[in-house]
């Protein structure tokens, strides 16, 4: 049986080389474990970085210290977290570089890291925006401004269920926001579609646990602030309302966007009102959900009535949608559920290394 499975292993490993910058915060150690897991990855365990700056001069740790959670049964040596060196990546051959950063540290890094040959999957929002007038939110500055208009041009945004083919192809893929991945995927099925009232609006009401925020504290993720408390923020000016407008094709006038902070860890839990356009039944509403994502094995569809819960996701990939049509047949709700670290991050970054590689896209994420 050993062998059978030593032999199964060997054979789905690819050799291929990844590296994960950031890997300290709460979306790093997400993808440290998936990717010290993933069966294709088995054998080439990926370089662990931290950041390049003063801090780094301490040289190595063992990413088990960092994160003690990740450490595995069998006792065996702890991967290292070494300082970022651009090359340390060269003398590792990395093909894949995962950059969990901040994002004025993603948009100075990528350009080096594609020139040097590696392709990128960046989790910040440095990369996600074409519009100008919604990454201004960013506030980025660019030290070649038309290298940097290029490749932006270049990026792909990284929601494998609506961008799939593309993404195969990329150099650069810019991970979703967390917060937007579960907006969209409820709304973009029936928006192509022609099933809803765009000038009635849709209303997306969101509420994110508190590792949403990152791991460096700050006075509204303390714990004295958000627990037994619920709080909006980011009305009218939240950095993902320009992913909504761009990946769902809308006018700023036709969505309100309004996140909320809930006293838990992780997860997010999307309520979204909207108007139909037309006579659809909650039988059309489901044939159409059902339909667009036939061939998107992270995403779940409720039937009608069947709302789900962050508990349904939490520790998973998935993001499961539910729906309600109401009693005049004119008004919908949808409600969209994932959890922010993995399919909202993490986990969404692993299945587009998927989809770039050609693999089952829930491989390693099941």
């Amino acid at each position: 049986m050993e062998q059978a499975e030593s032999k199964k292993t060997a054979t789905q490993a690819s050799g291929l080389r990844t590296a994960v910058a950031g890997v300290s915060g709460y979306a790093g150690a997400e993808l440290a474990r998936l990717l010290l897991a993933h069966p294709r990855l088995q054998g080439t365990v990926p370089t662990f970085l931290g950041r390049m700056d003063a801090n780094s001069a301490a040289g190595a740790q063992s990413l088990y210290d960092l994160h003690p959670q990740l450490a595995r049964h069998s006792g065996g040596p702890a991967p290292e977290v070494t300082p970022f060196t651009w090359e340390q990546l060269q003398d590792r051959g990395t093909e894949v570089l995962f950059l969990a950063l901040p994002h004025e540290q993603s948009r100075e890094w990528v350009p080096e890291a594609i020139a040097r040959g590696m392709r990128v999957i960046d989790l910040s929002g440095a990369w996600r925006l074409h519009d100008p007038a919604n990454a201004a939110v960013y506030k980025l500055h660019d030290a070649d401004p038309a290298a940097a208009a290029r490749l932006q041009a270049a990026a792909v945004y990284g929601c494998p269920e609506l961008h799939r083919s593309a993404i195969a192809g990329a150099s650069l893929v810019a991970n979703p926001g967390c917060y937007a991945t579960s907006i969209i995927l409820a709304l973009a099925p029936l928006i192509q579609t022609g099933m809803l009232d765009l000038d009635r609006g849709i209303i997306a009401d969101a509420k994110s646990g508190v590792s949403g925020a990152g791991k460096a504290p700050t006075p509204k993720t303390h714990f004295m602030y958000a627990a037994d408390n619920l709080s909006a923020y980011g009305v009218f000016g939240h950095r993902h309302t320009g992913e909504l407008l761009e990946q769902l094709g809308l006018q700023s006038d036709q969505i309100q966007f309004t996140p909320h902070l809930l006293p838990i860890p992780r997860g997010i839990l999307s309520t979204i009102y909207a108007r139909l356009a037309g006579n659809a039944t909650a039988v059309d509403i489901e044939r159409t959900l059902r339909s667009f994502y036939a061939d998107s094995p992270m995403v779940r569809v409720r039937r009608a009535g069947e709302l789900p819960q962050i508990l349904h996701v939490a520790h998973t990939n998935f993001c499961d949608i539910g729906f309600e049509v109401g009693p005049d047949g004119k008004r919908l709700v949808l409600v969209s559920c994932l959890d922010n670290l993995l399919k909202g991050a993490a986990g969404q970054a692993v299945q587009n290394l998927n989809v770039m590689c050609g693999w089952n896209e829930s491989e390693g994420l099941l």
